[in-house]
């Protein structure tokens, strides 16, 4: 049998180049270069288009001007409420609505979360959720007495419906 393939070589042979470490730093080399050129070419177009938005850019406000805002947004937002503060006319309507939100509902949380009289002199207070809700659950429900629903249901069909006093809605819940 002949050992040979149809090109000529015999089998027992094989490539005898390996890829040299020459190669492989020219290249790591070259990648580096190309990287750092990159680099500067991203650098130099970010500082010519700043460059040309300053060049460029709108005349400020002249009230921002007279406050001493400065209007490309660069001033930390605390200082520059102290300076609208400071020098626009009053009444100033809003600074921040975000912040002024936040705000209303932080006083509401803590309107709920507090005791306070509503009604001292019917003696109405208020509770906060938690408490109403674990007292609740001790007490359970109010019920009506067993005769209380129909008269209530007829009450409703034909003449006006009253409301039970303060009193009484305290004794039924307690």
């Amino acid at each position: 049998m002949h050992d040979t393939l149809h090109n000529g070589h015999g089998r027992d042979r094989f490539e005898q180049e390996d890829l040299s470490p020459q190669g492989i730093f020219y290249f790591m080399a070259g990648l580096a270069v190309v990287g750092v050129v990159i680099y500067f070419i991203v650098v130099g177009m970010y500082r010519y288009l700043d460059a040309y938005d300053r060049k460029h850019q709108i005349p400020p406000n002249p009230m921002s001007v007279q406050t001493g805002i400065d209007p490309r947004g660069t001033m930390p937002f605390p200082e520059a409420v102290g300076k609208i503060d400071q020098t626009f006319p009053k009444p100033v309507l809003e600074h921040s609505e975000l912040q002024q939100f936040n705000n209303v509902v932080e006083k509401q949380d803590q309107t709920l979360a507090s005791y306070d009289w509503v009604d001292q002199k019917q003696g109405i207070v208020r509770i906060p959720i938690d408490k109403a809700m674990e007292l609740l659950a001790q007490r359970g429900l109010p019920v009506l007495p067993q005769g209380a629903g129909a008269q209530a249901a007829a009450g409703s069909a034909g003449a006006k419906e009253t409301q039970p006093k303060p009193a009484a809605r305290r004794a039924a819940a307690q």
